[in-house]
């Protein structure tokens, strides 16, 4: 174990009409090796990528250890819509770590959250916790987080994570890696989401770049 808990698993490309509308230096790239290559599930081993639209009522609750915790900044832009956008992606984040955390890819959260290409990328992404039996502990900070629209349904959010106060942490053996932080404990993130007929901003395509120099300290 070389890194801290988010290793990105093979994740899907968002398109060029994604990547055009990001600020962000460096963005619209994605990691081209995995940590847990070879080792994600298929979709077909947990939730459907296309499950039923979920109601906006109806939002799963999401409970962390209390080992594990994850800030997330930029909560309140000002701008109502951007806020609303952020706080779901944020949701969508949560819904993974949970799925990690309960060793399960059947989660409520991670199907609500997350549709079509990033649940097949969620699914496979959590699989590699679960046939390795770790979890993770600490505090990731999310930051720099910007949303923009496009018409009134279909949104990116970019961010970066901060992963040097969290660590991988193997079930079985109680096992921490406290490797020192570097580069890669930072991560740029991607991501497309779309409204659904609920009103709930649901992540539909993502991409990941450890390392990038937009997230560096």
């Amino acid at each position: 174990m070389t890194r801290r808990r988010r290793r990105p698993a093979p994740l899907a490309a968002i398109t060029l009409t994604f990547a055009a509308a990001l600020t962000l230096s460096g963005c619209g790239g994605e990691d081209g090796t995995s940590d847990r290559q070879g080792k994600a599930a298929s979709a077909g081993d947990g939730p459907s990528a296309s499950p039923s639209v979920p109601m906006a009522g109806d939002r799963p609750a999401i409970e962390f250890p209390s080992d594990a915790k994850n800030v997330f900044e930029d909560e309140k832009t000002g701008d109502s819509a951007k806020d609303a956008v952020l706080a779901d992606s944020a949701l969508s984040i949560n819904a993974v770590d949970e799925a990690i955390f309960t060793g399960s890819a059947d989660t409520k959260a991670l199907g609500f959250y997350n549709v079509d290409k990033a649940l097949t990328s969620s699914i496979a992404y959590v699989q590699g916790y679960i046939d390795d039996n770790d979890t993770w502990i600490g505090v990731t900070r999310y930051f720099d987080r910007q949303a923009k629209f496009k018409g009134t349904d279909k949104a990116y959010v970019t961010y970066c994570s901060d992963e040097s106060k969290s660590y991988i942490k193997n079930k079985k053996s109680g096992k921490v890696d406290r490797s020192p932080a570097s580069a890669d404990s930072y991560v740029l993130y991607n991501t497309a989401l779309a409204k659904n007929p609920a009103g709930v901003w649901q992540t539909t395509d993502i991409s990941s770049k450890r390392g990038d120099a937009a997230c560096q300290p």
